[in-house]
This record gives C-alpha cells, sequence and structure tokens, in this order.
C-alpha cells in the first residue's frame, strides 16, 4: 500500500534577507527618518509640530468645547473653545438654506439618485456601465430639476432658487459645472489641436480670454452685465447664469490639461490609427483619447477639486453657498454671537469642504494605481 504522504513544511514567503516584525519597523525608521543627523533633527521638529497642533486642535475643539446650549450666551464664557451648539442649531440652514421644511425631502431624494447612480459608474466590475452613464447623463438631470424645483403637474410646489442655499448651493453649482465643463473641455483640446484654423483659432480666443480673467469677474459679468445685452422680455435665473459662467471659466482651464494628455500620446498612435482606416471620430474616441486622458487623471481631478472650492465665489452674486450662509448666519444672528462663534462656523465649513476634496484626491489615486498610471514603488 502506499503510504500517505505526511505534513507538508509551510514555505515561508519572506525573501531573503527580509526582516519581519519589531525589527522590521527598526529598519525602516532608521532608514526613513533616522539615517542622518539632520534627518533626525527634522524628524524631530516634526514631531514637536505635530504635537503642538494636534493638543492645540484637541484643546479647542473637544477639551474646551461647549457641546450643549440655546444661544450664544453658553458660549460667552471665560476660556471657552468651539462654540458647537451653533452649528447644531444652524446645521439645517447650513445644508439647505432656507429651503422648506416640509419640502426637504425632495433634496434627499435627489441625493439618494444621485449616490445610486454615481456610486456603482465609478466602481469596477459593476454592469452596465452604459445605461448608468445614459441615466447620470440624461435622466438624474431632469429628474434632479424637477425635484428641486418643483412642478404644478407633478404635484411640487415651485421652490424658488433664491431659497436654495448651504450645501445644496455648492453641490448643485460644483457638479453641474464638472458635468457640462469636461466634455467642452475635451472639444476645446480638440478644436485647438485642428487643421482649420477657423477653429483652432476660435478655441485659443475663447481659452486665453477666459484664463485670462478672474473667476469673480465672470461670475459679474454673467449676473449683471449679461442681462444688460439680452431683450428685455428674456431673463435668466440668477443660479443659472452663475452655472454657465463657472462652466465655461472651468472648461478653459481643464481643455489646457486635456490638451497636454493629448500632446503626450506618441505620434505613432495617431499614425497606426490612421494605418487601420478608423475615421478622425473613431481615432480619438478609440485610440487617442482614453490613453490621453489616463495620462492627465491628477490634472484633471486638481481641476475639479480646484472648482468644488471656487464655488465660494458666488457670494458676490448673491447666492449662498456653504460658506456664504456660514458667514451670513454668523453676521446676522446676535442671538449666537460669541468670541469663538465665527471660527466654530468657518471650521465646519472648512471641514466638509475637505471632506469632499479629500474624497476626490483618493479617488484619483485609486483610479491611476487601477489604470496603471500611479508612481512605481
Amino acid at each position: 500500500m502506499r503510504a500517505e504522504p505526511g505534513p507538508q513544511p509551510m514555505i515561508s514567503r519572506t525573501r531573503p534577507g527580509e526582516k519581519r516584525g519589531v525589527h522590521a519597523v527598526a529598519i525602516w525608521l532608521h532608514r526613513n527618518l533616522f539615517s542622518s543627523w539632520s534627518s533626525t533633527a527634522l524628524t524631530l521638529m516634526g514631531c514637536v509640530l505635530v504635537y503642538w497642533l494636534v493638543t492645540g486642535i484637541f484643546d479647542w475643539a473637544i477639551w474646551r468645547a461647549i457641546f450643549y446650549g440655546a444661544d450664544g450666551s453658553a458660549c460667552r464664557v471665560e476660556g471657552a473653545g468651539a462654540c458647537w451648539p451653533f452649528v447644531t442649531a444652524k446645521f439645517q440652514l447650513f445644508m439647505y438654506g432656507r429651503y422648506p421644511t416640509e419640502e426637504l425631502w425632495r433634496v434627499n431624494v435627489t441625493y439618494a439618485l444621485a449616490l445610486a447612480g454615481l456610486v456603482p459608474l465609478m466602481l469596477p466590475g459593476v454592469p452596465g456601465k452604459l445605461w448608468l452613464a445614459i441615466y447620470m447623463l440624461v435622466i438624474f438631470p431632469i429628474a434632479a430639476f424637477l425635484l428641486l424645483t418643483g412642478s404644478s403637474w407633478l404635484g411640487l410646489p415651485v421652490v424658488s432658487t433664491e431659497l436654495w442655499g448651504g450645501l445644496l448651493v455648492t453641490l448643485v453649482v460644483s457638479c453641474v459645472s464638472i458635468a457640462v465643463s469636461f466634455p467642452l473641455a475635451i472639444l476645446l483640446a480638440l478644436a485647438r489641436r485642428s487643421d482649420l484654423p477657423l477653429i483652432r483659432w476660435s478655441a485659443i480666443v475663447f481659452i486665453e480670454f477666459v484664463r485670462g480673467v478672474p473667476l469673480v469677474m465672470v461670475l459679474f459679468f454673467a449676473s449683471v452685465m449679461l442681462p444688460l445685452f439680452l431683450p428685455a422680455d428674456i431673463t435668466f435665473d440668477k443660479l443659472l447664469r452663475a452655472l454657465i459662467g463657472i462652466a465655461l471659466f472651468s472648461a478653459a482651464y481643464l481643455a489646457e490639461v486635456v490638451r497636454g494628455g493629448l500632446q503626450a500620446i506618441p505620434r505613432g498612435q495617431f499614425e497606426a490609427a490612421d494605418a487601420l482606416g478608423l475615421s478622425y471620430t473613431q481615432k480619438m474616441g478609440l485610440v487617442i483619447l482614453p490613453q490621453a486622458l489616463k495620462f492627465v487623471i491628477p490634472g484633471i481631478v486638481n481641476s475639479f477639486i480646484a472648482l468644488f472650492k471656487d464655488t465660494s465665489l458666488v457670494l458676490v452674486i448673491g447666492l449662498f453657498d456653504l460658506l456664504g450662509i456660514v458667514q451670513q448666519s454668523v453676521a446676522a444672528d446676535a442671538n449666537w454671537f460669541s468670541p469663538q462663534t465665527a471660527a466654530t462656523g468657518y471650521v465646519f465649513a472648512g471641514f466638509v469642504f475637505w471632506i469632499f476634496c479629500f474624497g476626490m484626491s483618493r479617488y484619483s489615486v485609486w483610479l491611476e494605481g487601477r489604470l496603471g498610471t500611479g508612481p512605481r514603488r
């Protein structure tokens, strides 16, 4: 009879010379933080700075913070830290502006519909990407418009955009501007590289003109000066004018990012596509643009992050985004006056902005690694 094989010895996965455990940590610390006197000094200085910052933040935000109170008198005490009751009392205003309380479910349903389409579209392995893209680009914008603004034939009361505010305005302005400016930027980048002089110079003039003026001027022109050039019986909503101005402004900057990706494509890729007999649309859509956009993912996401933060500038034309509504609440509500009220509101707004920007940044890093364009280690 054949003997049964005994238990096989466990094969070590450790490479020859590789250290594990505490010894490996000590080697990493010596190699990266304490390799020389200068490195050791910088490491100790960094530790002291981090300790000073962390303890200061915790002391103000938690240890000396006020967590309960009906008005600003609770925060007007000696040595008080953050005034968190102000954020709690104004939370609905910060999130929705003056949107009617009984209609807030419409905003929440809009957020849910956006996540239902965006999350599976961004995750790999989820089938039906084409249908998800159609949903996000066609169906969802129509549904969001009807839900947020209202419609009499749907039985939804009309809510004027003048009542919108807070995070709602920030998300609407940033998401709509990103969705509109990105395809427009691709068209501008392709037009700037066109062989037709009229198309090329038109794109150049638009890009250089828009990049040469500040966003505040674009918003001011869209809100104040644009109606002067239109017939008296034609009016545009103030929010719509801001969306158009920000989308055009962002498209000019994104166009240069996309053009940089197009110029990074080797000439052989263009020639190979021409040799296959592909049309211009097929060549760009199937061969060139997928590679170019993959190369410039960091630049594209950086532009999106900048656009998300630039939405705070809509305050100059009377639209109150998250930062604007915080500033208005601090200045207008005397009941919540205290030495720490303004700082607490601005910290809360900054933290919300940071969450969204950091999320976009980490998704960019993950996407680069999945597509093989991230840093090699």
